[in-house]
């Protein structure tokens, strides 16, 4: 059972129902691509990608990889199935359609699922264009009207092409669950659309962790509707949003070991991300106190195997309360062998200046261990 924290300004409660929704995890991108062989391919196109939108000011940050949490849902009728990667950074949903020829829409095995209008019922278009941009990729398309499976009727993004920044992403599309302030051409995000008709304006996500993310299988609930009973705790953490573009809220102290220190800065809440950004000299700090040894061939720190249940907790402090990372939660086994599991950093880069108070870090490993709202 996990502690919720909530991460919201409540609006009116209207009556209706609840809705449930399976997420599971992808497994790690890293180890899939080792085992593929391509992982050193996938360094050099990163790294290239990197350098090209470097901008000036830009400064390292440090990431840290793990999996992603996908849903399935249908679009259209007859329903077509997808598996979509679940944002709460984004308001935007987008599927890949039939006609996209770009590399990114042919580099899985299999094949993603794509989008065929021609054989819905109810799908409509007005021939709108759209582009959506992200940190890490873009797609563009036609704006496209047609039956979601928990939504209902719905506008989103029909990408017709997607950057090579997707190349390895394990999902077919994005449903970003995001507040309106960021949706893309002025399109009722997905969960505007379901509101009204839930129980109560929320939705309660509850991620399950993986030792060993070498593998994909269950990943969780989102609850729609209502609190999540099951596999949450009752003892909720009210925390207040400094943005209602993200789930942005105060973070105000970090510890691992001997090391402390007291800040205040925003921090975004976002199951889209798979790393939390952080200072370099940071990280560098979180490796002194675990014995990471940096891997120049993987691009990521690497410990000892056998410490990886004994490794010092990482905790944060959330308006006055602490939550703790227990070690098995930031030291991750890829399947590396040789005894070793890894911590899995490496630098990317961030636009603009890095400080303690104006880094927004992504909780990614937090969320894991406690319900959010």
């Amino acid at each position: 059972m996990k502690t919720i924290l909530v991460l919201a300004t409540l609006a009116a409660i209207a009556h209706g129902k609840t809705y449930t929704m399976e997420t599971r995890s992808s497994g790690s991108l890293i180890s899939r691509l080792m085992k593929e062989k391509r992982y050193q391919k996938y360094l050099e196109e990163r790294n290239l990608h990197r350098s090209q939108v470097l901008v000036k000011g830009s400064q390292p940050v440090e990431d840290v990889f793990d999996t992603y949490y996908l849903v399935n849902i249908t679009v259209g009728t007859p329903g077509q199935n997808f598996s979509l990667l679940l944002d709460t950074g984004s308001s935007s949903l987008w599927v890949i359609d039939i006609s996209c020829n770009t590399k990114a829409c042919y580099s899985l095995s299999p094949e993603r699922r794509r989008f065929n209008s021609s054989t819905s019922s109810t799908f409509s278009t007005q021939n709108r264009t759209l582009f959506i941009g992200y940190d890490f990729g873009s797609c563009n398309g036609r704006i496209a009207t047609d039956t979601v499976s928990f939504a209902g009727i719905c506008k989103f993004l029909d990408a017709e092409s997607l950057s090579d920044d997707f190349t390895y992403m394990p999902y077919d599309g994005i449903l970003g669950l995001g507040w309106p302030a960021v949706s893309v051409g002025n399109i009722t995000p997905p969960m505007q659309n379901l509101l009204p008709a839930l129980d109560a304006p929320l939705f309660t996500v509850w991620l399950e962790r993986q030792i060993n993310v070498s593998y994909g299988g269950a990943g969780g609930l989102v609850t729609f509707g209502a609190v999540d009973t099951t596999n949450c705790e009752l003892d909720v953490n009210y925390v207040p949003l400094t943005s209602e573009a993200y789930g942005q809220f105060p973070l105000s102290g970090f510890s691992i070991g001997r090391f402390s220190k007291k800040f205040t800065q925003d921090a975004v809440s976002d199951t889209g991300s798979s790393w939390i950004g952080v200072p370099p000299y940071l990280i560098n700090t979180v490796a002194g106190y675990t014995g990471g040894q940096y891997d120049t061939g993987y691009q990521f720190y690497t410990v000892n195997c056998s410490t990886m249940m004994t490794q010092p907790d990482v905790e944060f402090t959330i308006n006055d309360v602490k939550y703790s990372l227990k070690s098995e939660d930031y030291v991750i086994d890829l399947g590396l062998g040789g005894g070793q599991v890894s911590a899995s950093t490496s630098t990317q880069q961030f636009s603009g200046p890095i400080d303690w108070t104006a880094l927004v870090l992504y909780v990614v490993r937090l969320i894991l261990q406690i319900c959010t709202l």
